[in-house]
């Protein structure tokens, strides 16, 4: 599939699955690329055709000057719906992908059809965590900061049991370009979803990890308060739950989604 233009920034764009099959597009965490997913592609595609791309600023897709904002990004989405012909979809995404999604279920509300907001957050309170992040990275790049963010990611248990995975999302992290990394922070620090919760319409469900510290339960639980309707599944996982928990992750979306 060609790289898409979005207001001229290059996105790189992958589908799998049937061609007139539902469409289910997937958005991924800040620091990952579209590789996050692979365990969920033979699955979805069954029953889906599936979407999924690298964020701007992100693996093979281009990067643009920051400071990004969540509305730049979640209309990113819609400019690959609307150079691909594609009038609605499922939307899964996961941490950053899920505060994309929040903007997409309130701002266009005809483009989604069933919503999954991932291991995410409407809001940060404290905004001296983005800011003191976005400090150490431009002062010395992302590697540093890559054992630190790994061990929010996953559980001790995963890293000791799984360290192929455990390295895979190290090898994601540390080649994100340091810009467009610090663009996304930027975007997620300013983020505040909170407003746009009950405007949602979409039948959503939400999904946390018991052992996240990034996106706890308790963002999850505020979330599917706000969402008219919310349904929430808690998983036995940290951050990347779909990579922790691969089966568990599929298996309760295609739940939703049927």
């Amino acid at each position: 599939m060609p790289l898409i233009d979005a207001d001229g920034c290059p996105l790189w764009v992958e589908s799998a699955g049937p061609e007139r099959a539902p469409v289910l597009m997937l958005s991924n965490s800040l620091g990952t690329n579209l590789q996050m997913w692979d365990a969920q592609i033979a699955p979805f595609s069954k029953h889906f055709r599936v979407l999924r791309y690298d964020r701007r600023g992100h693996g093979k897709s281009g990067v643009t000057p920051g400071p990004y904002t969540m509305e730049r990004l979640a209309r990113d989405a819609l400019a690959i719906l609307d150079a691909l012909g594609i009038a609605r979809v499922h939307w899964c995404g996961l941490s950053m992908g899920g505060m994309e999604g929040m903007w997409l279920g309130a701002n266009a509300p005809g483009r989604i059809g069933r919503l999954i907001l991932s291991n995410t957050s409407a809001y940060y309170a404290d905004k001296s965590l983005w800011n003191d992040r976005i400090q150490a990275i431009r002062a010395n790049g992302l590697a540093p900061l890559a054992d630190r963010v790994l061990g929010l990611w996953c559980t001790p248990e995963f890293r000791t049991r799984a360290p192929q995975d455990v390295a895979r999302l190290a090898a994601m992290l540390t080649a994100t370009p340091v810009e467009g990394y610090l663009g996304c922070c930027e975007a997620i620090r300013d983020m505040d979803h909170r407003d746009l919760l009950p405007r949602i319409a979409a039948p959503t469900l939400v999904i946390a990890g018991r052992q996240d510290q990034a996106t706890p339960p308790a963002a999850a639980e505020l979330i599917k308060e706000r969402v008219p309707g919310a349904s929430l599944a808690i998983l036995d996982a940290a951050h990347i739950s779909n990579v922790e928990q691969p089966t568990q992750y599929t298996d309760t979306v295609l739940r939703f989604l049927a």
